[in-house]
């Protein structure tokens, strides 16, 4: 099967790769783009490292195609902070220590921050709704939707 050439957005540049139509746009972030943030953990859209958004909405990026992101803009993990300086739910999963291994790490701050784009000023239900498609061995919820919490009200603070 011949690859086909693919231009999309990518943590706001545009980016260009050769895919094999049956890739999937994690497996095209990682090979062919570097971008190794995003992590597989199960491959069937149940745990939630790899997710992305794609045109703003929250995917799966084990579950999508990478030819479905042609035209599209796709936003990562690795376009989560802005130069050197940490995104506030970045901060504060240092800060509440919310996470341990670091494996499922990602998927949670991209789903995250995709929760408080829509809803700046979440309910702890709201967040734990939001993030149940996202499984952690490690460390638990708690921290984390602690974390989302507290970055929530400082991001808010930020923008009054």
């Amino acid at each position: 099967m011949s690859k086909m050439h693919v231009t999309t957005t990518v943590n706001g540049d545009e980016a260009e790769f050769l895919a094999d139509p049956r890739e999937t746009l994690l497996d095209c972030l990682r090979d062919h783009l570097g971008l190794t943030g995003s992590k597989e953990g199960c491959g069937t859209g149940d745990c939630g490292a790899c997710s992305v958004t794609l045109d703003g909405e929250l995917v799966c990026s084990c579950l999508v195609l990478g030819v479905e992101a042609a035209g599209k803009r796709v936003e990562t993990i690795e376009g989560m902070a802005n130069g050197n300086e940490l995104h506030p739910l970045q901060r504060k999963f240092i800060e509440h220590a919310a996470l341990q291994c670091g494996f499922c790490t990602p998927g949670f701050l991209v789903a995250a921050k995709a929760l408080l784009e829509r809803n700046p000023d979440p309910t702890e239900t709201e967040v734990r709704y939001w993030l149940a498609g996202n499984l952690c061995r490690c460390t638990g919820y708690d921290k984390i939707v602690r974390a989302v919490l507290d970055a929530a009200a400082d991001m808010r603070k930020e923008a009054a």
